[in-house]
Parts: structure tokens; C-alpha cells; sequence
């Protein structure tokens, strides 16, 4: 049986990718079904800023294959503004507003802030034994403490084991390994956290996020460790969603490609589809036709 991976970006719509990964002439109404066309999910950072309208996510699932799986981020105003407490109506609200993509849902993405740390780990366990079972969910902490202290680390990985949530995997060792004087490196590494490592599994969909270096050459090593430990996952029945990230995501593509044809070399994945703009006829060859 061929093994199910799910493989995407952070976004389907970096307008940078026209003519690159979309057509030359797509259109920002173009791009999520031209990226579902080749990737099966996505990690839909852009509602951790702002929901969309009911009737956009309709256009939404109408626009993807049935295959397809969005990921998408709890708000900052639950996560971050709230930190979790009285945000009832705007949880209700986000859960509610995607549920008619509910058969298109991967685990719903709750990224906690730095000053979340174990004192609060309480409110954490307590928002989402408040969550309905008919969705699933991966966390992301970002507070050194659960890093550590291995008897907070414990607790955290043994309650979200419990309720078969998946801790979010984080790797930013490729983009903190960058030169400082790559400005579009520089700004990424402000904002990307520099955290031990981890590969524990919690639940069921192990979800990884890979914060590249701008050069794909310098994650090869670290590119190797996560085949084998993706391997191993799907080789355990694991269904993996891994996000590959980089400096401006405009290499996101490239290389979420490059670490598919890897594990394909030790696999049976099927093989990915081309890009849309690599099915374009090149501009030379319809030149000739005039």
C-alpha cells in the first residue's frame, strides 16, 4: 500500500511565484488550485492574522481536490491577545466557519507564544479538553521551559498523548545557520525561535515545520535526518504533514520538491506532479510559431 504523506508550504499565494511554480499569466484567484495540483496541503498561516469570509472558504473547497488537507493556524487573538482564556465565542467561531471543509481539515494548528510557559500549562490542557472531538489539532510551544525541564516536557507530550493531539515538530537550525548578512535570512531568523529539536510523537499525524537556510546545498544534512525520521513514521503507519519553510518562502517549492524526491528514493511515493509553469510551453517554442 502506498503510503500517505502530506507535503506543502506555509501559503499558496506568494504572488512571487508566477511564472515560477503558477503560469505566467495566473491570477491571485489562480493559485490555490494550481498549488493543488501539486502539493496535498497547505499550513494556512494567513488566519492566524485574519478569517476569511464564509463564502471564501466555500470557493475554497471548491477550488481543491478532495484529497487536499489545510492546516490551518488558530488565531492570534485566541492564542496570542487571549492566551487561550474567555476565547469561547472566537474559537466557536473559527471552528464553526471551517467546518464545511471539515472532510479537507488536517490537524488545526495552535501556535502558543514564548511567554506561555508552565505555568499556564493548565489553561492549556484545560482549552483543549474544551475543543470538539470531530476536528484534530497539533500544538506548537515556543517557551524554553518545555524544552528544559524534562518533567514539564513530560507532562505536556503524556496529556496531548492522551488526547491523541500532535505536538508540532520545529526545526530552525537551517535558517539560524544562515549568514547574518542575508537580510531576507536576518528577518526570518528575528522571528523564527531557535529551539532544541524534538521527533517525539504524540498522535497520529507527526507535523513537522522546516525553516530552511536560503541555500539548499546547507540543509542537506539536516534534510537526510528528517527522510529517515520520515520514513520511520510512515513505515510505523504514521501519516506525516510536513511544511517546509524558507527566507521569503519563495524557494518553498524548490524545496519541499527536492525532500519529496529524497524520500522517494527510499519509498513507494508516488511521483509528484509537475509544476503548473512546467507545463507551459516555454516562450521560445511560441515564439517559432509565428
Amino acid at each position: 500500500m502506498t503510503p500517505t504523506l502530506y507535503l506543502g508550504c506555509p501559503i499558496w499565494g506568494n504572488k512571487a511565484w508566477i511564472g515560477e511554480f503558477f503560469t505566467r499569466k495566473a491570477k491571485a484567484r489562480d493559485f490555490l488550485e494550481q498549488y493543488g495540483t501539486v502539493f496535498n496541503t497547505v499550513e494556512g498561516n494567513t488566519t492566524f492574522y485574519a478569517l476569511p469570509r464564509p463564502e471564501t472558504v466555500e470557493r475554497w473547497n471548491e477550488l481543491t481536490p478532495e484529497h487536499f488537507q489545510f492546516c490551518f493556524k488558530f488565531p492570534k487573538t485566541i492564542s496570542h491577545e487571549k492566551a487561550l482564556l474567555n476565547a469561547e465565542k472566537e474559537t466557536e467561531y473559527f471552528l464553526e466557519l471551517f467546518r464545511p471543509l471539515q472532510k479537507k481539515l488536517g490537524p488545526l494548528f495552535l501556535q502558543l507564544p514564548p511567554v506561555f510557559g508552565a505555568e499556564r500549562l493548565h489553561l492549556l490542557q484545560q482549552y483543549l479538553e474544551s475543543l470538539p472531538s470531530d476536528f484534530s489539532y497539533a500544538v506548537e510551544v515556543r517557551h524554553p521551559v518545555f524544552f528544559e525541564d524534562g518533567r514539564v516536557e513530560a507532562e505536556l507530550e503524556d496529556f496531548l498523548a492522551e488526547k491523541g493531539i500532535d505536538r508540532v515538530l520545529f526545526d530552525s537550525r537551517g535558517v539560524h545557520s544562515a549568514s547574518k548578512d542575508d537580510p531576507v535570512a536576518q528577518e526570518t531568523q528575528s522571528r523564527k525561535p531557535k529551539l532544541p529539536v524534538r521527533t517525539s510523537i504524540t498522535g497520529h499525524r507527526p507535523f513537522l515545520r522546516y525553516i530552511a537556510h536560503p541555500k539548499l546545498e546547507q540543509n542537506q544534512h539536516l534534510l537526510d535526518f528528517w527522510v529517515e525520521q520520515i520514513c520511520a513514521w510512515l513505515e510505523e503507519g504514521l501519516t506525516p504533514y510536513i511544511f517546509m519553510h524558507t527566507p521569503d518562502d519563495f524557494y518553498a517549492p524548490h524545496f519541499a520538491r527536492h525532500l519529496y524526491q529524497k524520500l522517494q528514493e527510499k519509498t513507494h511515493l508516488q511521483t509528484l506532479p509537475p509544476w503548473p509553469a512546467e507545463q507551459e510551453t516555454p516562450i521560445a517554442e511560441q515564439l517559432t510559431l509565428f
